[in-house]
C-alpha cells in the first residue's frame, strides 16, 4: 500500500530511534530533562527567536499560543480555511474561551493587511475587542501554498500598528521556505510566535515546536501544562526531533516528488491535479464522475492511500517514505483504479 494520505504518516529511520534509545533524560516540567533542553535551544536558534517550548503535537502548540497571546472573550482574526478554524475541534473557544472573526483569504490563503484593518474591532465598554491574528504558510487547505515572507510581513505590520500580536501556524514552514529558498528565520522574523511540526516532512516520530520571545514561552510553559503537555522523561521523544531538524534541507526531494505525482495525475482522464507549490498534491476529480470518496475506496482498492478534501477534491501527499518509484507506482495504480 502507498500511503499518500499525509506526511504525518512517515516512520523514523535508524538514526533517529537509536537517537531515542541513548537519550539522556530528566524530567522536563522541572526543566531537567537535558535533550529536551537541547531541542528548544536548537529549535529557536534555526526559526531565529529568543526561546522555543516543545509540545507534543503541532494542535496543542497552536492552542497554548492562542491562549497565552489572548484573554478571554477576545477576538481572534484567522482565515476561513486555515487549521486553527477548520481542524481544531474548535478549541479557541473550548478552551481559551475566544470568538474568531474569520477572513476570505485569496486562492492561495492569503490574507491581506486591508483585510485585517477592516476586521478589526477595538476594544471599548461593549466589545472585547481584537487579541489576536493568525497566519499559515504553508497552508494545508490550499494545497500547501508557500506563502512569501513579504507577505506575512506586510501583514503582520498592520496588524501591530493596531496593537494586536501575530502568532504564525507554521506546522510545514520549512516547506515553505524550502519552495522559496529562503531561511524559515525569515519568514518569522515579522510574527510574534511561530509552531511548526517535527512529526510531518521531518520525519520525528512525535511532536512539535512552539517559539517566540522569552517571555511569551515562559508564559506558554505554564498553558502548556494546563493543556496537559508537561511531560517527564521527554527526551526518549525529543531525541529523534532533534535528528528530524537536520532534515529540513531535504525537503525540496518531496516537494519534486510531489510534482512528479500531479503531472502524471493530471495526465489522466477526469482527473485535474494542478503543479504543487510544495509537496502537497489536490487532485479534482469531478471529471471522472467519482466523489472524493468513491475515488478513494476505488485508491484504495488498487494499493493508493488519500484523503478527501472536498465534495470532489483529494489531497495526496508526497513524503520521505515514498520514493519516486512508488510515486510512479501510485500514478499506474490510480489510472488502474480509473480503468477498472
Amino acid at each position: 500500500m502507498i500511503d499518500l494520505r499525509s506526511d504525518t504518516v512517515t516512520r523514523p529511520d535508524d538514526r533517529m530511534r537509536e537517537a531515542s534509545a541513548n537519550a539522556e533524560v530528566g524530567d522536563d516540567v522541572y526543566r531537567e530533562d537535558p535533550t529536551v533542553n537541547e531541542l528548544e535551544d536548537r529549535a529557536a536558534e534555526i526559526v531565529g527567536t529568543e526561546a522555543a517550548l516543545y509540545v507534543p503535537t503541532g494542535t496543542m502548540g497552536n492552542q497554548v499560543a492562542v491562549r497565552t497571546h489572548t484573554e478571554h472573550g477576545q477576538e481572534v482574526l484567522a482565515e476561513r480555511e486555515s487549521h486553527v478554524v477548520k481542524w481544531e475541534l474548535g478549541g479557541m473557544a473550548q478552551l481559551s474561551g475566544l470568538q474568531v472573526r474569520t477572513i476570505e483569504g485569496d486562492d492561495r490563503g492569503v490574507v491581506s493587511p486591508e483585510q485585517v484593518r477592516g476586521s478589526y474591532v477595538a476594544e471599548d465598554l461593549h466589545r472585547p475587542g481584537t487579541g489576536l491574528l493568525t497566519l499559515e504558510n504553508t497552508h494545508n487547505s490550499k494545497g500547501g501554498a508557500a506563502i512569501g515572507a513579504e507577505k506575512i510581513a506586510e501583514t503582520a505590520e498592520t496588524a501591530h500598528d493596531l496593537g494586536v500580536p501575530v502568532h504564525l501556524d507554521g506546522a510545514r514552514v520549512f516547506n515553505a521556505a524550502a519552495a522559496l529558498g529562503v531561511e524559515a528565520s525569515e519568514i518569522v522574523a515579522p510574527v510574534d510566535s511561530v509552531m511548526f511540526c517535527l512529526s510531518k516532512g521531518l520525519g520525528a516520530p512525535v511532536g512539535s515546536m512552539l517559539a517566540g520571545s522569552e517571555d511569551f514561552i515562559e508564559r506558554a510553559r505554564r498553558n502548556r501544562k494546563l493543556f496537559g503537555g508537561g511531560m517527564r522523561q521527554a527526551g526518549i521523544i525529543a531525541a529523534p526531533g532533534l535528528a528530524a531538524l537536520e532534515n529540513r534541507h531535504r525537503l525540496s526531494e518531496d516537494h519534486e516528488k510531489a510534482s512528479r505525482l500531479a503531472a502524471g495525475l493530471d495526465g489522466l482522464d477526469g482527473l485535474s491535479a494542478p503543479e504543487p507549490e510544495t509537496n502537497i498534491v489536490l487532485v479534482d476529480c469531478a471529471g471522472s464522475d467519482y466523489t472524493a470518496e468513491e475515488f478513494l475506496v476505488a485508491c484504495e482498492s488498487a494499493g493508493v492511500l488519500g484523503v478527501a478534501f472536498g465534495e470532489h477534491v483529494v489531497r495526496f501527499c508526497a513524503h520521505w517514505d515514498v520514493d519516486r518509484e512508488a510515486i510512479e507506482e501510485a500514478v499506474a495504480a490510480v489510472e488502474r483504479a480509473l480503468r477498472d
